[in-house]
């Protein structure tokens, strides 16, 4: 799936730029995304070294790479900072990412770290240009230790990265969620795994109640639209995950 705009304005759009294919970094499917807003934008976990040629060309449909304004960078994972070497050759833009993460990601090839801007824990502000404003928010142990959310108050859309990925099967197609319980075998499983604690799911939840949400968008899979979020809220407020299920010799409960 490329090019689905989630949201159009005259002057803003917030672009499902690309889902990247598995065979392209022979992993799983990942999201890119493009807020553009005049003729600027802001691109949000640009992916892997594999999936880099194509994001360029969906990117060249509104933008050139020289009017981005940031890059955005949810957490550490290879599939969203492994082509981010490539990007800041072919533009001036500075990169935000979680403040404890700047000493990891040299291992990346990066040769300089001048252009990378350490999000604190509490998150931030980013004004990017009059009229343009997104709120980074703080996802910690969601599952990266340290992880931003990107809110866009425009478009009323979330980014969250990992919080919400679905592993879809192969040749499903569909770009949005509007049933939560036909969604919930495609990511209930991942969740369970990969997110901490009850502790860190219910304090997100409350943290971003504040936030107006039309969308959640997700880095891996369809987009929640509609009775889909608070759908998907309530249940990732409740959920039973990562240490919670935790026993002896490393296993974990299945009694879910």
């Amino acid at each position: 799936m490329r090019n689905i705009p989630l949201f159009s304005s005259d002057k803003h759009k917030f672009i499902l730029l690309n889902e990247s294919e598995p065979g392209e970094e022979d992993g799983i499917r990942s999201n890119q995304y493009l807020i553009a807003h005049g003729e600027h934008g802001v691109l949000l976990d640009p992916g892997g070294f594999g999936v880099m040629p194509r994001v360029l060309s969906e990117l060249l449909r509104y933008i050139g790479p020289d009017k981005l304004l940031a890059i955005m960078l949810s957490h550490q994972d290879p599939d969203i900072v492994g082509g981010i070497a490539t990007w800041l050759e072919i533009s001036e833009a500075p990169v935000y990412v979680s403040s404890i993460w700047l000493r990891f990601l040299p291992h990346y090839g990066l040769t300089s770290m001048e252009r990378f801007i350490g999000v604190p824990d509490e998150g931030m502000q980013c004004q990017l240009a009059p009229g343009f404003e997104l709120e980074l928010v703080p996802a910690h142990f969601l599952h990266s230790e340290g992880q931003i959310n990107v809110y866009d108050p425009i478009s009323r859309i979330l980014f969250t990265g990992d919080i919400g990925a679905a592993m879809m099967p192969e040749g499903s197609e569909h770009p949005y969620v509007d049933d939560f319980v036909a969604h919930l075998p495609y990511i209930e499983g991942f969740h369970r795994r990969y997110m901490a604690s009850n502790k860190a799911t219910r304090l997100w939840v409350e943290a971003i109640s504040r936030l107006d949400i039309d969308m959640i968008a997700p880095q891996h899979g369809p987009v929640y639209r509609g009775a889909a979020v608070p759908a998907f809220l309530e249940w990732f407020r409740n959920l039973e995950c990562g240490v919670d299920l935790m026993t002896a010799a490393g296993r974990f409960r299945t009694d879910f």
